[in-house]
């Protein structure tokens, strides 16, 4: 005898069979009651819940020749036919290998058919995949069918239905089963099949049908063909490693559940849904579709870890499974996220722990501002240093023929007549100032509380570039952060120009790096001294290092001191002179 599936075999034949879908048999049910079927139905929903054994059973009762209370009754030969699938008045197609304009042509041109039954169904599975033309060519018919004929169309994905299709069809979402849901619809296959399967064998079903009865029933079949064959304890394995940031224990798990003939991307998908399950347990919201062993599972890891070390988790792990899509071994992606997530946060082996590193950086500053105040100098302000000497001036180069000639045109120049003075105005009594409390000077953050030189660099090619605005993201996308000096984050720019542009929009960075890190990271503004020019174009002026000149006003020639002019240096020469040096081989050609 041939063997039937546990899923085929115990496919719900009437509505009140269908389990964890109440509000869809509700509506399909009373339609069918109280006459008001509609044209057309969207079921949507995930895998396994239902979506293709509701649109049977709609088709059973709408053709059934004596329904009970919205009810097939099973036993016609209407019925009867349905559930064998070779019934004349269920046409089902699957759109995603029938998605061409041709094969919804044909199908539009045996509508108007009649068959055996009252009425005449089109089942069309997995509707997003139709291609835009097979859509147009759909959407008039799906408007106004013939008087005989429901369209029943099913999705998973929703989203990708046009709306031109959606407004013409009344849309019901089917969810996912919970975990009680699944266990008594294990326990009552495997009583009435009379099945094997102990505690242990139900609860893996369960836990391997994540929500969807077809799956859990797929489960509940390899249990009884060969066993339980599960991994479960490498995810236990690198949950544990995670929580004590065990980088060996980490790989080692990722080692054997490979060995164990699971996929490196099945194995990080795993991980991030054990993850998830542990986040939304710690916030008080865990999936309904949780096992009492997961629970426990995420429970235990959601007390050892606190809510930012799993987010970051979710972040690293998830980045890690986007890159896996286009890698040549997936499974090193994945032993390098757990290795960020593992690893202590000292920057290389032997180099000294976070927390001497913070103590070193208070005495050094402590120092500084010892000797500041020893030195009567404002803390922070550089120290003292002995004057700056004057370059020596000659009194026979150029320089004094200009201050000459200088001198001479203030002497010719009338001298300004001197201004009015003012009255002198009575002295005001002014009560005098109440002593006001000094406001204490704000001390810039410690290292200790600002995230270390790779964070920040982590953090900004992941997040911190895309939670700026368009403008600020174009400006900074250069930037680079080099080190945290002083509790100061130094960003390096390209150029000065660049530079000046950046920071007309620095608050918003600090704001965003605030909101990531949750303390106030300062930042400064720096060029970066390891960028080079590009070199000019042929037949482009070089850019002129020289200040841009100005007009001298007469307050601007009172300002010039004579005797501070200095001599040019007569070993540099002429610039005809350095012009043929620079060109070996020219001759200077001079106008009559």
């Amino acid at each position: 005898m041939e063997y039937t599936s546990l899923y085929r075999r115990y496919r719900p034949r009437r509505f009140d069979e269908i389990r964890g879908q109440e509000h869809v048999v509700a509506a399909l049910r009373n339609a069918v009651r109280e006459n008001r079927v509609q044209h057309a139905y969207l079921l949507s929903g995930p895998r396994g819940t239902g979506k293709t054994t509701a649109a049977r059973i709609l088709a059973a009762v709408l053709n059934c020749l004596d329904p009970v209370d919205g009810e097939p009754c099973g036993e016609c030969e209407s019925c009867l036919s349905i559930v064998a699938g070779r019934s004349f008045d269920l046409h089902e197609l699957d759109a995603a290998s029938n998605n061409k304009v041709d094969d919804i042509r044909d199908l539009l041109a045996k509508v108007a058919l009649g068959t055996p039954g009252k009425t005449k169904v089109y089942l069309l599975d997995e509707v997003h995949m139709l291609t835009p033309g097979a859509e147009n060519a759909l959407l008039k018919t799906l408007e106004e069918p013939p008087a005989h004929v429901v369209f029943v169309l099913a999705t998973t994905e929703p989203h990708k239905v046009v709306e031109t299709i959606r407004s013409r069809t009344q849309h019901l979402e089917l969810g996912l089963l919970s975990a009680e849901q699944l266990e008594s619809l294990v326990a009552d296959v495997v009583a009435d099949a009379g099945l094997d399967v102990d505690a242990e064998g139900q609860a893996h079903a369960v836990r391997a049908g994540r929500g969807s009865a077809r799956d859990t029933l797929s489960a509940l079949d390899r249990v009884v063909a060969g066993g339980i064959t599960t991994d479960d304890s490498t995810i236990t394995e690198l949950l544990a490693a995670l929580a004590v940031s065990d980088t060996t224990a980490a790989l080692a798990a990722v080692a054997a559940g490979v060995g164990r003939g699971r996929e490196p991307r099945v194995l990080g998908e795993a991980l991030l849904s054990a993850l998830r399950d542990a986040f939304l347990v710690r916030m008080g919201v865990p999936p309904a579709q949780l096992t009492e062993q997961d629970r426990l599972r995420a429970e235990t890891f959601a007390e050892s870890v606190s809510p930012a070390t799993i987010t970051h988790a979710l972040e690293v792990l998830g980045t890690a499974l986007v890159d896996m899509r286009r890698a040549p071994d997936p499974r090193v992606d994945l032993e390098v996220a757990l290795v960020r997530l593992t690893a202590p946060a000292a920057d290389a082996p032997g180099s000294p722990s976070v927390d001497a590193t913070v103590i070193d950086d208070l005495v050094r500053r402590i120092e500084e501002l010892e000797q500041a105040l020893a030195q009567g100098r404002p803390t922070g302000a550089p120290a003292a240093g002995p004057p700056p000497v004057p370059p020596k001036r000659s009194r026979n180069g150029p320089a004094a023929k200009a201050r000459e000639t200088l001198a001479t045109h203030r002497l010719s120049e009338p001298a300004p007549a001197p201004a009015p003075e003012p009255a002198p105005e009575p002295p005001v009594e002014t009560p005098p100032a109440e002593p006001v409390a000094e406001a204490p000077a704000l001390q810039p953050a410690t290292t200790g509380d600002l995230p270390d030189r790779d964070a920040l660099v982590l953090a900004w090619g992941d997040d911190i570039l895309d939670r700026l605005s368009k403008k600020a993201k174009a400006r900074f996308a250069s930037g680079r952060f080099i080190e945290v000096v002083d509790g100061v984050a130094v960003l390096a720019l390209p150029n000065e120009p660049h530079l000046q542009r950046c920071s007309e929009l620095l608050g918003e960075v600090e704001t965003v790096l605030a909101e990531r890190f949750g303390v106030a990271v300062p930042i400064r503004l720096v060029v970066d001294e390891g960028a080079t020019r590009p070199p000019p174009r042929p037949g482009a002026a070089r850019p002129s290092t020289d200040p841009p000149a100005t007009t001298t006003t007469d307050e601007d020639e009172e300002s010039i001191d004579l005797d501070e002019l200095v001599d040019a240096d007569a070993v540099v020469g002429s610039a005809v002179e350095r012009i043929t040096e620079a060109f070996p081989g020219v001759s200077v050609v001079e106008s009559d």
